[in-house]
Parts: C-alpha cells; structure tokens; sequence
C-alpha cells in the first residue's frame, strides 16, 4: 500500500510539473507571440538533427556522378550538388553542425564571460580595473575578425571552430555580466556570506552567479544566433569545418560563383537554412529577454 501511494505521488508530482511547464509555454505564446514562433523552429531544428538518420531521405556523403546538379524533383526535394549528393540530406545533417558548434561555443563562451565577470565585480579595485582593460581590448576586434585570428593561429576543424567562435563571446558576457556583479557586490547577503567567512570562490559561485542567470540566458541565446553565423562565414572562407561534412557554409561555398546560375538550388536553400536559424535565435532571444529583464517587463 504504501507502495503504491508513493507511485501514485510521484506520478502526481510529474504530471503537475508537466502541466505547469505546459501552462508556462502557453503563457510565453500568448505573450511573446514572435518568440514563440522562434522558439517552434529551434525545436524543429533540434528534432531533424536529432532524427537525421531516420528522416534524411539519402546518405549526405554518398557521391553519385550520374544525378549530379539535378534541379528539385520528386526524388530530390532541394536537387543534388556538384557530387551528386542530395542538397536535402546534406541540410538536415547540417543542422548537427550547426547547433553542435553553435550551442558548444555559445555556452562555453558565455560561461566563461559570467565567471570573469561576476569575478571581476567582486574583487573590484586594480583586479577589475586589468581585467576590464584586457576585455576592452578583445572588444575592439569585430566577430568575425577576432575569429579569424584565432583560426589562423590554431587551424581548422570543429574544435578549433568551436574555440574560435567561443573567444569573442567571452568579452561580450563579462562586461553584461559584470554590471548586475556590481550591484551584487553590495547587498546584505553577499556581506553576511562575508562576515561568515566563507572563501571567495564560495561566494563568487554560490551566491553570486546564480543571482545573474537571467543576464547569462539572454547573452546565451543572443550569442547562439551569431555563433551559427560565424560558423557559416568560416565554413564559407575555407576555415572552417572541412569537407565532406555536411556544413550550411560548405554548402555555400559550392555554390559559389561557378554554379550560381546553374544550379541556384545549391545555394538557395543553405542560405534559407542559414537565414532561418539566426532569425529564429534572435527572435527568441529578444523575447527571453523582455520576458526577464524588469525593466521590459510588462505587467
């Protein structure tokens, strides 16, 4: 008996956090209408990644000479490439790609930025006035340039994609961060934390990053949209991810030029897939980011 009065209670628990996660979404979509939509093409845009070996109608490696550059038909939705390789199969599992190095460099970068943010504002006075300079100076670089540098340096690949992307975040999250560190600083917990001798690195990761999460999921979200793009411009420029793996800015790169009035195909819809994940990430982020920050808040 007691027994199944404790499945009975966990399976009430579950259901009541299901329907209050339900009832959170519903209020989002009602309110925040653009990012809900957002929100529905990264959801679907993590689902084909997911299920790529199951929904991909071809093999994204596999080169057939003998259908190269068909246009869009019944057995090639999106047409094939310049190899024969179906141009569908090769988007799906570019969405792999691009969440795999989007969500890594995003989320490592943005966690690093919080840490040295959140470090920076509680130390304060000569700490914070170097480490700010050294994020200033990684600031005067744009993006993609500040990328580049670091690909040049390091070389291709998915990892050096990755920390390559990942570095102009950091600078970008710590400055965010470090506005809402200092106004942390100085209230009455963080000085009793203090008074009951708890060490630094207790008070900067207990007590003082959790009360900036909401800062770090909106730079998380803003950065995801960039990191995509980034990676498509590197993959585009030849620095990034290498062939054959299916890659939106490969898939460009193919494209380019020499097939743009042939095969349009090949770089229309790597650039829908491109265009439609940024714009999907933005939208989301701007309304995570009314919807958390109080001063945007509508009541």
């Amino acid at each position: 008996m007691a027994r199944e009065t404790a499945i009975a209670t966990k399976s009430f628990s579950g259901f009541s956090f299901l329907k209050g996660w339900a009832g959170v979404a519903l209020h989002f979509t009602r309110r925040r209408p653009l990012g809900a939509a957002g929100a529905l093409i990264i959801v679907i845009m993590l689902l084909a990644a997911t299920l790529a070996r199951l929904i991909s109608p071809y093999d994204p490696l596999t080169t057939d000479y003998a259908a190269m550059l068909q246009a869009p038909s019944a057995a090639h939705w999106f047409g094939t490439d310049s190899f024969g390789r179906d141009v569908l199969s090769r988007i799906i599992y570019g969405a792999r790609t691009a969440l795999w190095v989007g969500f890594s460099s995003s989320f490592v970068g943005a966690t690093l930025g919080a840490i040295i943010g959140v470090a920076s504002a509680y130390f304060g006075g000569k700490v914070d006035l170097i480490v700010q300079r050294f994020m200033d100076l990684l600031l005067s670089f744009p993006l993609i340039v500040l990328a580049l540098v670091v690909v040049a340096v390091l070389g291709t690949g998915t990892v050096n994609v990755i920390l390559a992307i990942m570095v102009p975040m950091v600078p970008r999250c710590a400055l965010v961060v470090r506005s809402s560190g200092l106004s942390l600083r100085q209230t009455p917990f963080i000085d009793a934390a203090r008074a009951l001798g708890f060490g630094h690195a207790r008070i900067i990761f207990r007590h003082m990053l959790p009360n900036v999460m909401a800062p770090f999921l909106i730079m998380l979200t803003a950065f995801l949209g960039q990191a995509i793009l980034l990676e498509a411009s590197l993959s585009f420029l030849g620095l990034g991810v290498a062939e054959p793996t299916p890659a939106w800015g490969l898939m460009l790169k193919g494209a380019a030029v020499e097939f743009a009035e042939t095969a349009p195909w090949m770089a229309v819809y790597p650039g829908l897939a491109i265009s439609l994940s940024v714009f999907a990430f933005n939208l989301f982020g701007d309304s995570l980011r009314d919807a958390l920050d109080p001063k945007l808040r509508v009541s």
